[in-house]
């Protein structure tokens, strides 16, 4: 049984038995304690709506004692102590509950007919500890029924301790959870300041930094027991106020005992006062499950309004068949041996009972004809709290374990024909074994047991709290935290059924230290401020964040790119130079124009072969010339449409070999012509090189040497198919990798090489007599093609993509179409359009 306002009495309820009885004895001591007012006026009060757990336990035993299947011949009684939030009491009350009779001796029983069996309590942690000092030592079971933590390690190996909540650990991760679900990551903590507080801090913070939350603040918040005169409450709100101005921090955490709420409400009433209402305006309050909407005796103008809208965890309870009618037949006069009721009815009602005590100064007088569902659910709750549910199961728990006991030495008693044993030898650490290995059904259907660290995990419920002007409030199920459900499902929240304080406007409230990065941008740290509070930042080039709030940028998966905003990624569209688009189709048309152009210059040449003019600059020559030349036009299709692995092995070589001999060639007609005018001279040794014999060998070794040249490069490190996923940010290019670079570039030099050596002969040839000389025009020719591949190395470096192949096969054509131009057209120019100037007594006059 609980106490009084500010200064907390925390109860428990011990169990005992009597063989054979078949009364309900219920025995209570004085519940009193002191509150404190805002006007200094200390009344002697309770906490009336604790009043049900006691009735709770008494309800529970009547059901029991009144089913004889459950405990035939043996009848429940129980008594119910206050510790008035003391250790010294509690430790007192410990000791006469175990031995006094009329004088208090520990460790002797004399003449007592209460056989302790089990105690339940206490709510609260610190009176929980201090009963289990004494306890454990005789090994009774207890059973606490409050949600706190097991702030020392050692508590659990104590094997008389149990709990019929679940481990505070699972609330921690439900406020977790729901600080992530409505994205609050700036937050305030309320935290009663004990050592219960202290292991909340220890344990949240490590929590909310691992999850992305910050702490805007730690309140400390004073204990139950304490009574503080009115310059320290006021100087108490006053340390509240400037953490409650930090409006960023909207979601707030209260961690304390059953009255910490009383407390709370205090302060902030003298801080709304001090500040004209600004200090508790729009919060969003979530409160752990030991704390409860509670108010006591005179303190009744107190306005809950402040909470409307808070979320809460609670312990799940269902109502006991019965229990309400139970509630409902309690009158102040007709229920006897409940030392609790009159002042809990007194007080409940604000009125006094004449017949049991002189009237109370300005109080009516209680008819006995009130209802306790009238009352404000602040005051008296008509339907099972979750402590009173947790009070009930105890109950139960420990009926069964008695019931499997009994059941078990009935069992020996039948097989090994033992004498009866009488139940008052039964010892309380008996229980334990029947305690630790129980399970049933509690009245929901539910399976109940204990598991190996002596708690039953029943997890909690999240309610949404609607405050009324009456200062009664409705609770309303939004969520669960259940650690036995599979992880999807361990954490439920229905956000639409949530009531939020009118000054959010039914929009779910902001609670962060900075304004969130849209996609696009990440979090900067501020320097000097915890992690929650942040500066937003684009993302670099290349770099994508797709998320708010993003701790940093990463980059696109291979084959996709930014987008132009930085917030996604985008495919990459798959490049290359196809014959569909307006640059292939150009290239592919020239490469077409000039490759008939040449065959048609080759068959002029053909028809005409017997002329002077071809017959002077050397028919094979020129035929294999042109011939090369044709395929050089051809080859740029090699370069054309989308690569494959057959394209990408003949590219370069193909390329490579063609234009060796197209420049071999030129150097051969080039040396021709320098050696026929030099032999032509008096004494001339050089007559006997001049004939088919010399260009054919130039031609031939010069094209030989470059075929070795690319047979080392195909059978070393041959070209091949390739993606070039980073060159161009938004397009994978699909070109031909030249497999060793080296191998390319001394392909491309070993032409160079012929075409600066055809430049130098044809440039000092270039003066010889016109008729039967090419060198003007080879000259001309050798600086177009020269000019074309300088050009084309730093050009081909620049570019990327379709753009290089384009760059290569505009090389290709425009070096073959300026040897085919310079050289080839002037001659055509004679043969077709003034042949008569292609005859032999032209040439000589010409000559002469």
């Amino acid at each position: 049984m609980n106490g009084s306002g500010l200064l907390e009495e925390q109860g428990w309820y011990t169990l005992y038995t009597k063989q054979m009885l078949d009364i309900l004895i219920f025995q209570a001591n004085s519940y009193s304690g002191n509150i404190y007012l805002f006007n200094e006026q200390i009344s002697t009060s309770l906490v009336t709506k604790f009043y049900q757990h006691a009735l709770a336990l008494a309800f529970a035993i009547k059901e029991i004692n009144e089913n004889h299947k459950t405990l035939p011949n043996i009848t429940l009684g129980h008594l119910v102590y206050d510790s008035y939030y003391d250790a010294r009491l509690t430790y007192r009350s410990m000791l006469d509950l175990l031995f006094k009779t009329q004088s208090f001796v520990p460790n002797y029983k004399c003449d007592t007919q209460n056989h302790l069996i089990s105690v339940i309590g206490g709510l609260g942690s610190d009176t929980s500890f201090h009963m289990e000092d004494i306890l454990s030592i005789y090994k009774i079971p207890q059973l606490t029924y409050g949600t706190f933590a097991l702030e020392d390690s050692d508590m659990r190996q104590v094997v008389s301790f149990y709990r019929v909540v679940s481990n505070e650990a699972y609330q921690y991760m439900g406020i977790i959870h729901l600080l992530q679900h409505f994205q609050w990551r700036w937050v305030g903590l309320f935290v009663i300041d004990d050592d219960s507080g202290d292991h909340f801090l220890q344990a949240m913070e490590p929590l909310l930094s691992r999850n992305g939350i910050c702490s805007a603040f730690e309140a400390r918040i004073p204990r139950q027991g304490r009574l503080l005169a009115i310059n320290e409450l006021n100087a108490l709100a006053s340390k509240l106020y400037l953490p409650l101005m930090d409006r960023k921090a909207r979601a707030c955490v209260i961690y304390g005992e059953t009255l910490t709420i009383m407390w709370l409400s205090t302060l902030l009433t003298l801080a709304d006062r001090e500040y004209k209402g600004t200090a508790s305006a729009g919060n969003v309050w979530i409160m752990a499950a030991q704390i409860d909407f509670t108010l006591m005796g005179l303190i009744v103008s107190w306005d809950f309004q402040l909470f409307h809208g808070a979320i809460s965890f609670a312990i799940p309870s269902e109502e006991p068949l019965g229990f309400l009618s139970y509630l409902q037949k309690i009158t102040p006069f007709g229920t006897q041996g409940d030392g609790f009721l009159k002042e809990f009815w007194e007080q409940a009602f604000d009125c006094s009972l004449s017949n049991l005590s002189m009237p109370m100064t300005g109080n009516e007088i209680c008819t006995g004809g009130e209802k306790l569902k009238n009352l404000p659910k602040s005051v008296f709750e008509i339907h099972m709290t979750g402590h009173s549910y947790s009070v009930y199961t105890a109950v139960y728990a420990i009926a069964h374990a008695l019931h499997g006991m009994e059941t078990s030495r009935s069992h020996h008693r039948r097989v090994k024909r033992y004498k009866s044993v009488e139940l008052q030898n039964l010892q309380p650490w008996q229980l334990h074994t029947f305690l630790q290995g129980i399970s049933f059904n509690n009245s929901a259907g539910e399976t109940m047991s204990f598991n190996d660290n002596r708690e039953m995990v029943t997890g909690f419920d999240i309610m949404n709290m609607v405050t009324f002007s009456n200062n009664s409030f409705h609770r309303v199920k939004v969520g669960r935290v259940n650690p036995n459900a599979l992880e999807r499902n361990a954490f439920i929240i229905n956000e639409d059924i949530i009531e939020w304080h009118k000054s959010f406007n039914k929009v779910r409230p902001l609670s962060k230290c900075s304004n969130p990065c849209h996609a696009g941008y990440h979090k900067r740290k501020k320097e000097g401020k915890k992690f929650c509070c942040y500066d937003c930042a684009p993302c670099p080039e290349g770099k994508i964040s797709n998320q708010t709030d993003m701790d940093g940028c990463s980059t696109c998966p291979k084959g996709k790119y930014p987008s132009k905003d930085r917030d996604g990624c985008l495919p990459k569209t798959i490049s290359f130079l196809s014959y569909e688009e307006p640059l292939g189709i150009s290239l592919a048309s020239v490469a077409t124009s000039f490759s008939l152009i040449t065959g048609l210059v080759l068959r002029t040449f053909i028809k005409h072969r017997d002329t002077p003019i071809v017959k002077a600059n050397n028919r094979e020559l020129t035929s294999v010339l042109l011939i090369s030349l044709l395929l050089s036009f051809l080859s740029s299709f090699l370069f054309l449409g989308q690569p494959g692995k057959v394209t990408c092995f003949l590219q370069q070589s193909a390329f490579g070999i063609i234009f060796s001999m197209s420049v071999s060639c030129v150097l051969a007609k080039t040396i021709t012509v320098l050696l026929a005018f030099m032999a032509t001279q008096p004494g001339s040794h050089l007559r006997k090189w001049v004939g088919k014999r010399l260009p054919n060998t130039i031609v031939l070794s010069g094209s030989l040497f470059q075929v070795g040249l690319c047979s080392v490069w195909l059978g070393s490190s041959p070209p091949f198919q390739d993606l070039d996923m980073h060159s161009i940010a938004t397009e994978i290019i699909m070109q031909c990798n030249s497999g060793s670079v080296l191998m390319f570039y001394l392909v491309l030099g070993y032409i160079g090489l012929l075409a600066i050596i055809s430049f130098t002969v044809a440039f000092f040839a270039r003066k010889l007599p016109d008729s039967f000389n090419e060198a003007k025009f080879i000259t001309f020719s050798m600086l177009v093609f020269c000019t074309v591949w300088l050009s084309f190395v730093p050009t081909y470096l620049s570019t990327k993509g379709k753009y290089m192949v384009a760059m290569e096969i505009f090389s290709i054509l425009a070096s073959s179409a300026g040897l085919l131009c310079c050289i080839f057209f002037p001659k055509c120019y004679l043969i077709v359009l003034r042949p008569e100037l292609n005859n032999k007594e032209q040439v000589i006059s010409r000559k002469s």
